[in-house]
């Protein structure tokens, strides 16, 4: 059995804080994850072209388990740089890897396409460095969703994306979380109606109440003209896992993923799923857990891409409209 967290965000899961920055002429933003120590994390890509920072030392196999921020951020190419904003934020706080006098924060990260939303992109120097320090500087366990941070410029194929979350805590007492930035190149309704497709997984009305739809459609929508893509998401639990395990639940978030968004994983999106593990809570079963925790990563992400879009808000030279 599952239940929403108090807050239904993914800072439900203990020790954990999100922070966000936008530029709304610009539409776009960044969002950054941080905990109070450094966490154990994962990630698995199913996108066809995705844009990513140190990821790679995610693997098992590498020197590094932990790390100190995930960093989530529109921008394609250029929102890369808000992990170095983070990066030197976390240095001044004295965190990081050792290695022999200095500290090397380890901020892995992932951006979605916004350059094509409507806002000014002609800036002089790029943006992301600085809107990375000041979503660090406004990290808090609790925040809104919609058309905020990295889901600042997000869109869908029919509809403005934006940024969702949701929790849930397992019988077993662990908590999990999802955070997405939902800027996918299907749709997360059915057809021209106003049903989710996430409608199976919805937790107390949290986007709407509609229940699932009555009818569905033999075609979706896609906005595969304009290459304009990727949803990036981040789950996270309490419990105590292995990087291997934590990128195994990230492996499985990715079914919340097709449960939410027709289709998705394409050719042109990006898709990407961070697992971040806070290591509080040990596993009784390792098995059975990290089922339940993979299943409940899967739930999370779905409800929080339906949120995400659902809490959208309207904003000057939108090129979509928003769901409500």
């Amino acid at each position: 059995m599952m239940t929403p967290g108090a807050r239904n965000l993914i800072t439900d899961v203990p020790g954990l804080r999100v922070g966000h920055a936008q530029d709304d002429a610009i539409k776009t933003g960044s969002t950054v994850l941080l905990a109070d120590a450094p966490f154990v994390a994962g990630v698995h890509i199913m996108g066809g072209a995705p844009g990513t920072r140190e990821t790679d030392l995610l693997a098992p196999d590498k020197l590094v388990q932990e790390v100190d921020a995930l960093v989530l951020s529109g921008g394609s190419a250029f929102g890369l740089d808000a992990a170095s904003g983070v990066a030197d934020g976390l240095r001044a706080q004295g965190r990081g890897f050792a290695v022999g006098s200095q500290a090397v924060p380890i901020v892995p990260g992932a951006i979605l396409f916004d350059l094509l939303n409507g806002g000014a992109k002609d800036w002089a120097e790029n943006p992301y460095k600085a809107l990375g320090s000041q979503a660090l500087a406004a990290a808090s366990d609790d925040f809104p969703l919609g058309t905020i941070g990295a889901g600042a410029g997000a869109t869908t194929a029919n509809l403005k994306g934006g940024l969702g979350s949701a929790s849930v805590v397992l019988a077993s007492g662990h908590s999990v979380g999802a955070l997405v930035a939902v800027n996918a190149l299907g749709s997360v309704t059915v057809g021209d109606t106003g049903y989710f497709w996430a409608a199976p997984f919805e937790m107390a009305d949290e986007f709407g109440g509609l229940g699932p739809a009555p009818d569905y459609p033999k075609a979706y929508a896609t906005k595969l003209a304009s290459h304009r893509n990727t949803t990036i998401a981040i789950v996270a639990t309490d419990a105590v896992l292995t990087q291997a395990q934590a990128s195994r639940m990230a492996t499985a978030a990715h079914d919340g993923m097709a449960r939410a968004i027709l289709p998705s994983h394409t050719p042109m999106d990006g898709d990407l799923v961070f697992a971040a593990a806070t290591g509080t809570r040990p596993l009784s079963d390792p098995l059975a857990d990290t089922l339940a925790l993979g299943h409940a990563a899967a739930t999370c992400l779905a409800r929080a891409i339906a949120r995400g879009v659902y809490h959208a808000t309207p904003a000057p030279g939108d090129t979509l409209p928003c769901y409500r």
